[in-house]
């Protein structure tokens, strides 16, 4: 198997590709789209290799895209080397990246998650912005978090707004998916403390005490965290706001909390 020319809009690849942007095709194939020769790298580099891979014109030349291109085709993957305007409609977006890679999803479940491995994991309830998530994810990834659980209904990590906002961490933070339900019980194995924020909590973040390893429990965009989940924690603290601002965005509330906890 080698790499082959595709010029066709209508092409069945290229349509099944183009078809991850919803949401539906993702969870029916467990696939999803990370662009950019960067992204598709950390993916390669961290083991995942792609079963599709498409490049323009021009492009094969580059030795980082050879790498992915042999990662690829040992993994008996499909290369293809498209027109711009096929990365222009694949991508949805009128300056494209030059290179798209599809991927396999991977999840861990919560009973593999080492609590030991790393100084803080993170769990969010309902998230629901993709760009929050991917922020999360990217933050978490820098912090050295263990991973990320998504509780509840939350939106799609493997979105493409989700992904691009992850810059290549997609593929180096573990996520989870659980149920309200199943966190509950397993969250009662926690060895180290569980901590939260709400805008009613007495405690500075600045001042809590966080037992190693930490779970960072937040809440969503709108809500925060409901009283059931506040519940859960060991400690729940506040982020003080000094000027007329009352909240602050999810996922830079998230990152002042990780760096907080592993500092």
């Amino acid at each position: 198997m080698s790499a082959r020319t595709v010029t066709s809009l209508t092409n069945p690849t290229v349509k099944a590709v183009r078809a991850l942007h919803m949401r539906k095709e993702r969870d029916e194939t467990g696939l999803f789209v990370a662009e950019g020769l960067k992204t598709v790298i950390e993916g390669v580099e961290t083991g995942h290799a792609p079963k599709i891979l498409l490049y323009g014109q021009g492009a094969a030349d580059h030795p980082l895209l050879q790498n992915a291109i042999r990662a690829t085709l040992q993994a008996r993957g499909e290369v293809i080397e498209v027109t711009q305007d096929i990365l222009a409609k694949v991508s949805r977006r009128d300056n494209p990246q030059a290179v798209v890679g599809v991927f396999p999803q991977v999840f861990r479940p919560l009973a593999e998650i080492d609590p030991a491995a790393a100084p803080c994991f993170v769990a969010l309830h309902r998230v629901r912005d993709p760009g929050n998530l991917g922020t999360i994810i990217r933050t978490a990834d820098a912090a050295g978090c263990g991973g990320v659980i998504l509780v509840g209904e939350c939106c799609d990590p493997w979105s493409v707004e989700a992904v691009r906002a992850t810059m290549g961490s997609i593929f180096a933070v573990p996520l989870t998916m659980a149920t309200e339900a199943e966190f509950t019980d397993w969250r009662a194995g926690w060895p180290g403390s569980v901590v939260g924020t709400l805008l009613s909590a007495e405690v500075d973040h600045r001042e809590a005490v966080y037992a190693r390893p930490v779970l960072l429990l937040m809440g969503n965009e709108q809500q925060g965290l409901t009283p059931d989940l506040a519940a859960l924690c060991d400690v729940n603290v506040k982020i003080p706001m000094r000027g007329r601002a009352d909240s602050l965005n999810l996922s830079v509330a998230t990152g002042i909390m990780i760096y907080a906890a592993t500092g």
